[in-house]
């Protein structure tokens, strides 16, 4: 995904991670932390949270009932949200062979080999927040991998950002196409929309990944698969919901 994840223990508990100031105060008094929720009751508390004055996005997380040290049970996808994530994506499109396809969908960054070699030489180049290639360029951006693959930033075929068409991965991430994996710690974290959303909005999205994470539930994995799931906004307390 390209948001980075934070750590994530079951229920987020932003008061240790900020200075509780009087608006922040005044939404845990909103409802009540120790409670499970449904869905609608959560979107209906997170619309009474006080706004900033930014646009914040909205986040789900998720601790699974998985091993995160085992190989057979990582958990990997993708999923495209009806809405989208609220936010702006800049794509890069990494080819040789389809920059005019590329360029028609007005996309922030389409390169071959030039890009490659300016971001090989000090990253500046990067100006981007997803990239997508054609199969026939992935074994020169091996020389850029180290760069790319720590941000997140290299495609690869299991995030679905390596394909054969480069005008359909652009469309997709366009639609809402975002990819998901578990960190070290075996929780999920994942932008589903942002306060700007209304209530059908955000449950659309909340539901759309949910169903697709249960798609990816590992063989290895046993018993129940999702051991809490928590909402929040970029700046509020998180409410857990059944």
């Amino acid at each position: 995904m390209w948001w980075e994840p934070r750590k994530f223990s079951g229920r987020l508990n932003h008061s240790r991670k900020m200075k509780q100031g009087k608006r922040y105060r005044n939404t845990l008094k909103l409802y009540d932390q120790k409670k499970t929720y449904s869905l609608d009751e959560a979107l209906d508390i997170l619309e009474k949270f006080p706004k900033p004055k930014f646009n914040e996005s909205v986040e789900i997380h998720i601790r699974l009932n998985i091993n995160p040290k085992k190989s057979d049970q990582q958990v990997r996808g993708t999923v495209i949200l009806p809405y989208g994530t609220g936010k702006i994506v800049r794509i890069a499109a990494f080819t040789d062979t389809q920059q005019k396809e590329a360029k028609k969908m007005e996309i922030a960054v389409v390169g071959g080999q030039d890009l490659i070699d300016k971001i090989a030489m000090g990253g500046d180049a990067i100006d981007f927040d997803v990239a997508v290639a054609t199969p026939e360029i992935m074994p020169k951006m091996a020389k850029i991998a180290k760069i790319l693959g720590p941000k997140g930033l290299m495609p690869n075929k299991k995030s679905e950002t390596v394909g054969v068409k480069i005008d359909v991965l652009i469309e997709e991430l366009k639609k809402g196409k975002a990819s998901f994996k578990n960190d070290s710690d075996g929780n999920i974290h994942q932008v589903i929309g942002s306060r700007s959303f209304n209530k059908k909005k955000l449950k659309e999205n909340i539901d759309a990944f949910l169903e697709e994470l249960g798609k990816n539930k590992p063989s290895a994995a046993k018993g129940k698969f999702i051991k809490t799931v928590n909402i929040a906004a970029t700046m509020s307390p998180s409410i857990r919901i059944q």
